[in-house]
């Protein structure tokens, strides 16, 4: 839980915050578990302009209820409207409203009108001298005001806490406690948006996302937080704190991800956080090595945004990709690695014994071994206006995070194997229909059974084989398809908002150029696979062959989906993530 504390510096302008010597202690820093209880509670607001009468109703509120509430005090309306705006942003729940009625500009019925807007379920007291009963009466008649009370209040165990008593009990009968995460405002068309829930999602970072055009709240919370509505995406935080049009790289480091390296030097650097990167940590950490892990995205890789996976060797009843992600890196930080997302690496070099990696930034850190585990990433369709859309209604990948904004809508995939068909099963779930287009006449060819009897088996997915995209539409987002039958050469649109594509996958290793031998797809190059008419790669100067996995590099290896001839599933990953670290113990053991 992020942890923040309540102070006066954190408001706008001044709102009088309880002494420091008081019980609960908002006015000074307290340990982290102190922290965390007090945020979690309720607030009780007293707002009244004599400080004498303000210092003495936040004295006995503190008495009486500090041990369950906030209590807030503030010396007039317009301060106090300010303070509940940052309230709001936080996500806090306020309970009572405790308020003198004759104050200067702005009286507290004035105040409680406005407020209302803001807390609508919050209970509603006045305070009032005696002379101003009648108008005290009226507000309860006209302006949804709970209770009033006459000053003085003394004794408060007769002429206070009785009443406030009634007022916090019938609002905890139906107080919800409000989520205390990171809220995300967007545009659901908007592809900033949608990268960044991606990002938090594959991160295992709890959110609450509101959409500026469905949701009142929204509206209001970009109001209060000064933001326009191009400066979207708007990331509110727990402690008050907002991001205006994130990059990845500043969410991250605003949660606690660790981006940077802690040290200059590893035995060991993992380039890539999928199944066999991992797996590769783990073994690697777990016996004895100074271990990084580098992620350009998220732990877990393409497998991570997998919604099932039924076939994984112990998981009987099946287990998402995330889950599996979160189970490893969990285990993986257990023996000690450090993960670095969202890190790119963008260059290797070698020095003596010695394998540096370079950062985007510049930096540099070095090893004595490396391993690449760099995964693939979804082929793109070359399809007119795809480009333009994707990320407004075209994804590419399972994009889970988009799930829930296809309730009783159409869904198009495009793809016939595995990845496609757990996406199809997963959006099954939540879209009126979803439809498969296939370029060929079935499903054998390229996906496991257990799956194609589970597509068989639900009614809201049909598979279209003979099938493909020619043409995506819309401007902003997705509106339409036009789609052609390969076989007859027919061509059909259709209204779309949701396009998820799964053709195939290709490496990234552009930036391996002139430093590691790939095929010609762009896949690295390992073991017997290097050799050529029978003679070592060029450049090779040890007196051995190069290992299973090893690249043409010694020292640097190869494993999973980016390497060339691998098989592409997640327990082949994990495998090959293993038994690299062999290979590593045995190239260490020469040069160390």
């Amino acid at each position: 839980m992020t942890q923040f504390h309540l102070t006066c510096k954190n408001w706008t302008r001044a709102i009088a915050c309880f002494d420091s010597e008081s019980t609960d202690g908002y006015a000074t820093n307290k340990g982290k578990g102190e922290s965390d209880r007090t945020m979690a509670k309720p607030v009780i607001m007293t707002v009244d302009d004599d400080p004498e009468v303000l210092r003495a109703i936040a004295r006995d509120l503190q008495r009486e209820y500090g041990d369950r509430f906030r209590v807030l005090r503030a010396e007039s309306g317009a301060v106090a409207l300010e303070a509940l705006q940052q309230l709001k942003l936080r996500n806090q729940g306020v309970a009572l409203f405790l308020v003198d009625q004759r104050m200067p500009q702005m009286s507290g019925v004035e105040f409680l009108e406005q407020a209302l807007s803001l807390f609508p379920n919050t209970k509603r007291a006045l305070l009032t001298a005696y002379a101003d009963t009648d108008a005290a009466i009226r507000a309860i008649n006209t302006t949804q005001i709970d209770y009033y009370l006459m000053k003085p209040w003394d004794p408060p165990e007769e002429s206070l806490y009785p009443v406030l008593d009634d007022l916090l009990d019938d609002w905890l009968a139906s107080f919800r406690p409000p989520f205390e995460g990171i809220r995300v405002i967007g545009n659901r068309w908007s592809p900033h948006s949608h990268q960044l829930k991606d990002f938090l999602a594959r991160n295992q970072v709890p959110f609450e996302w509101l959409d500026i055009e469905l949701s009142q709240e929204a509206q209001q919370l970009i109001t209060y937080a000064d933001c326009h509505q191009r400066h979207l995406p708007l990331v509110l935080f727990p402690d008050g704190t907002k991001i205006e049009k994130p990059t990845n790289i500043q969410v991250a480091e605003k949660i606690g991800l660790q981006t940077q390296a802690g040290k200059p030097f590893y035995d060991l650097i993992i380039v890539g956080g999928g199944p066999a990167g991992l797996a590769a940590a783990v073994y690697g950490a777990s016996e004895g090595l100074h271990t990084v892990m580098v992620e350009r995205e998220a732990p877990g890789g393409q497998a991570g945004t997998s919604s099932r996976i039924e076939n994984y060797l112990g998981f009987p009843v099946g287990l998402s990709g995330s889950d599996l992600a979160r189970r490893a890196v969990t285990q993986a930080r257990r023996f000690g690695v450090e993960i670095l997302t969202p890190q790119e690496v963008t260059g290797i070099r070698v020095q003596d014994q010695y394998r540096f990696i370079t950062f985007a930034d510049g930096s540099e850190i070095s090893c004595h071994a490396l391993i690449l585990a760099l995964g693939v990433s979804w082929r793109r369709l070359d399809v007119p206006g795809l480009d333009r859309l994707t990320g407004a209604g075209v994804y590419y990948g399972a994009a889970q995070t988009e799930a829930l904004s296809c309730q009783d809508e159409d869904v198009y995939i495009i793809g016939g194997a595995n990845s496609a068909g757990q996406a199809a099963m997963h959006f099954s779930k939540y879209a009126r229909q979803v439809t498969m287009l296939v370029r060929g006449d079935s499903l054998t060819k390229s996906m496991s059974q257990y799956l194609i009897d589970q597509i068989e088996a639900t009614p809201n997915i049909t598979v279209q084989v003979h099938s493909s995209v020619v043409e995506a539409k819309g401007e902003t987002s997705l509106e339409g398809l036009t789609i052609a039958n390969t076989m007859t050469e027919e061509m059909q649109t259709v209204g779309a908002t949701s396009l998820f594509i799964f053709i195939g996958a290709v490496p990234r290793t552009q930036w391996l150029d002139g430093t590691i031998m790939r095929d010609e797809r762009g896949f690295i190059i390992t073991g017997p696979d290097l050799k050529q008419d029978g003679h070592r790669p060029k450049g090779w100067t040890l007196e051995r062959d190069p290992f299973l996995l090893e690249t043409n590099i010694p020292g640097v290896f190869a494993v999973g989906d980016v390497r060339h001839g691998s098989v592409k599933r997640v327990a082949s990953g994990v495998g090959e993530g293993s038994i690299c670290v062999q290979f590593v113990h045995q190239y260490l053991s020469k040069v160390v």
